[in-house]
């Protein structure tokens, strides 16, 4: 493998473009008002720390290792920061509440307008709400990583590195969150699969899906949050209480 002769400090120097990629990524979902240096700042503490703990001789790439390890120290910056206001965790149930019923009332996903009428709402001022609830996760990461902690002797690495017979989803008892997760997505609407898609398995941003799509990085903003609600409510209906966690 590559990385056997590699230090820890070259490992770093060789990644710290993927920090600022991350921060950039992450940043995009968030208020303007937050400094995309906080989260780099945290980033790199992560990188360090992937770099110190990366172990070679496991059958695992050092950027996917490094990755979660980023992540994660970014999202536990942001927990300390408080960034999310009560007003818009409110504002965000409301919306993740309204279409799901919707959902169920009409046998579909709602159209935007029939969510914006639902709510009272002209479609620009809804718009406008999606806007406001766009750092919203689909699931609770702090969650997560406490139900790893929680696993006697299980580190992320054994998970990144299991083998194929071997469900990393499985050891933390999640694999049916990652199979209800899979048919939720399938369940989408085009535009808003098509969004998560890009997103989260290519790894386009925000403004390159745009280019993708023809609609502007707004507008991606806005699909993308729509999805996130769509699957909290999908997910909280077929996992129920066993799973309530992670959707707080």
């Amino acid at each position: 493998m590559k990385y056997l002769s590699r230090s820890p400090e070259e490992l770093i120097f060789e990644h710290l473009s993927l920090v600022k990629y991350l921060a950039q990524r992450l940043a995009g979902r968030l208020p303007p008002a937050l400094d995309p240096e906080d989260l780099i700042s945290a980033g790199l503490l992560g990188l360090i720390e992937a770099a110190q703990r990366f172990d070679p001789s496991r059958k695992i790439q050092f950027k996917t290792f490094a990755e979660f390890r980023i992540r994660g120290a970014m999202l536990d910056q942001l927990r300390q920061l408080d960034w999310t206001p009560r007003s818009v965790k409110e504002k965000a149930a409301r919306l993740e509440k309204t279409i799901h019923q919707l959902e169920q009332r009409l046998g579909r996903p709602p159209e935007d307008e029939e969510v914006a009428q639902e709510l009272g709402l002209s479609l620009d001022d809804y718009y406008r709400l999606l806007e406001e609830v766009r750092g919203l996760t689909l699931v609770d990461m702090e969650a997560l990583k406490k139900r790893l902690e929680d696993q006697e002797g299980l580190e992320v690495e054994s998970l990144l590195a299991a083998e194929d017979e071997e469900d990393p989803f499985e050891k933390l008892g999640l694999k049916e969150l990652a199979e209800a997760l899979a048919q939720a997505i399938s369940e989408l609407p085009e535009k808003e699969r098509l969004v998560i898609t890009l997103y989260y398995y290519e790894g386009l941003t925000m403004k390159e899906i745009g280019r993708v799509m023809g609609y502007t990085e707004s507008r991606i903003s806005q699909l993308h949050s729509q999805a996130l609600l769509r699957l909290r409510g999908q997910l909280r209906e077929r996992l129920g209480e066993a799973y309530r966690e992670f959707f707080t």
